[in-house]
């Protein structure tokens, strides 16, 4: 058998020498607001079934909703749900071939970020 020596190898030379790109961290953040966006429909799914349930349990998650906190949980909800749907529209033109050149890849991360956000201004001003 091979000698391996598992305790003194050196780390990932990515860990130290490759800095983050646009593209890299904008996937990754599109993977994040998915999450993000799972986490937030519990909280609807949560306010649905106490709709069903009791008035007390109602007033409890309506009262937390609609307060400053929930607003601004339901704004940053917003945010990411237009982020991640950009993201995964830009994920699938990716995998048509098409806008795959590095500088427009970081141009359409530039617009996700950008579009994302006055989508969700839209949206708080129009709610």
């Amino acid at each position: 058998m091979a000698d391996v020596n598992r305790g003194n190898r050196p780390l990932s030379p990515h860990l130290s020498i490759y800095r983050p790109q646009l593209t890299s961290t904008t996937s990754i953040l599109v993977r994040i607001t998915g999450i993000a966006a799972l986490a937030m429909s519990f909280f609807v799914v949560w306010w649905l079934l106490a709709a069903s349930t009791s008035e007390t349990a109602f007033t409890f998650i309506d009262s937390l909703m609609r307060s400053w906190l929930g607003d601004l949980v339901m704004f940053a909800a917003t945010w990411a749900i237009f982020y991640h749907m950009l993201g995964r529209l830009r994920h699938l033109i990716w995998d048509l071939g098409y806008l795959v050149d590095v500088k427009i890849s970081e141009k359409l991360g530039i617009c996700m970020l950008v579009l994302a956000t006055i989508l969700t201004f839209i949206t708080a001003v129009a709610v």
